[in-house]
């Protein structure tokens, strides 16, 4: 660690975005619960030892979530003046908000009511909480990072109860957001430069997109497909039609192409072929019909199914799915009647192999829509005292472990 005082380097997102659930953070409501007795036990004792904590993942990966890890530890480091009574109004607070989930339906008066006892005992919790974010140092790499196995991500120096309590969430935090900008990036580099879209929403719970989106970007994906994985970074959701549209008009995807197109002039024009099963037939029906304003048609043969054209050229061995005949077919159709400015998108069960395997082959793909595949995978942080008042403090097998590519972070929005 190289930085000093005056080259700190300050969080790059304002803690707003992030819409972190402060209260909760600050009581352990969302901590493994033995953090949270761990952070009681030192303030009973007056504990104000100065400890190091590093934080380390045992893969090659890309980094990210550190500048919503640095908005935790800002806004989550403290300690309550008086805890019973400020244990008592988080109590109440909780109650609150189950009272007014339960009376959204019911008296407007009493939900009001509610509303405003609970701003009250936010102002009161947040009155009551003794902040100690400038009493830590923090040095960190930077989201988009290339981080190696066992490689120091974040160091954390400060008073160990007054943060203690906050590493569940921190590395949870890391670990989401790597896992996802680490699969992005992946396939992004599989794809040689094409552009990649980032479509898991439907897989997973709606309440990871905001974060989720932030990170697909970090890792290199060039859309999303909602507004709220969008939000962090100033992206707007993209996509196609769906073929719920296409059924909505009788299982014609020219008519719905044709409505979207209607409806949404200033979107570039993705038409869905699949619908029918036989991608060839449809493009050119679509394309016939849309002409200069079709951008691309997208290919999203199921797994289990054969194209019609791909069955007509390979027979008995054709293969399922969206491959490499189905697409060449496609192009060449396109091709053959002056549609070749007509993109190709391929989406359904690409990963980073897939894709890596079409560009070896040369396959004529212009984009790339992958989902699930960029959830999986597991890239789990750890953090662990390595120093106690500047001495070595570890449990065996765990000893600081430098990096000179750390950088001093400033604690402040």
């Amino acid at each position: 660690m190289t930085s000093v005082p005056g080259d700190a380097v300050p969080i790059a997102i304002p803690t707003e975005v992030f819409d972190l659930p402060v209260h909760e953070m600050r009581r352990g409501y969302r901590s493994d619960v033995y953090f949270w007795r761990a952070k009681r036990t030192l303030e009973r004792v007056g504990h104000r030892e100065i400890a190091t904590v590093q934080v380390f993942q045992k893969q090659q990966a890309v980094l990210c979530g550190v500048e919503e890890s640095l908005a935790i530890l800002l806004l989550g480091v403290g300690h309550y003046r008086d805890s019973a009574r400020a244990f008592d109004w988080f109590d109440e607070l909780i109650e609150l908000k189950k009272r007014i989930r339960s009376l959204y339906r019911g008296d407007p008066v009493k939900l009001r009511e509610a509303l405003e006892q609970r701003r009250w005992v936010e102002g009161a919790l947040d009155q009551e909480w003794v902040s100690h974010a400038q009493d830590l140092k923090v040095y960190t790499l930077r989201d988009g990072d290339s981080v190696a196995p066992m490689e120091t991500s974040l160091l954390i120096e400060g008073p160990i109860g007054e943060f203690i309590h906050l590493e569940t969430l921190y590395l949870g935090v890391l670990a989401r957001r790597t896992r996802i900008a680490t699969n992005v990036s992946g396939v992004t580099k599989a794809a040689n430069g094409k552009p990649v879209f980032f479509f898991p929403a439907r897989f997973d719970h709606w309440a990871v997109q905001g974060g989720d989106g932030y990170a697909a970007s970090i890792g290199g994906a060039e859309s999303v497909s909602t507004d709220a994985q969008g939000e962090w970074w100033g992206m707007k959701g993209a996509g196609t039609i769906p073929h719920g549209l296409i059924a909505a008009f009788d299982g014609d995807t020219v008519a719905a192409t044709q409505h979207f197109a209607d409806t949404f002039p200033d979107t570039p024009l993705v038409a869905l072929v699949d619908f029918e099963n036989d991608c060839v037939k449809t493009s050119l029906e679509v394309a016939r019909a849309l002409k200069e304003r079709l951008w691309a048609v997208r290919l999203d043969t199921s797994e289990r199914l054969v194209d019609v054209s791909v069955a007509a050229a390979l027979g008995a061995d054709a293969p399922t799915g969206v491959n490499r005949q189905l697409v060449e077919n496609v192009r060449k159709a396109l091709d053959d009647e002056g549609f070749d400015y007509v993109r190709i998108v391929v989406t359904g069960g690409f990963d980073a192999g897939k894709i890596a395997r079409f560009e070896a082959a040369g396959v004529p793909t212009d984009a790339y829509g992958v989902g699930s595949a960029l959830l999986g995978g597991q890239f789990d942080f750890t953090a662990d005292i390595v120093k106690l008042n500047g001495r070595p403090m570890a449990k065996v097998g765990r000893t600081f472990q430098p990096n000179e590519r750390l950088v001093m972070r400033k604690l402040s929005s």
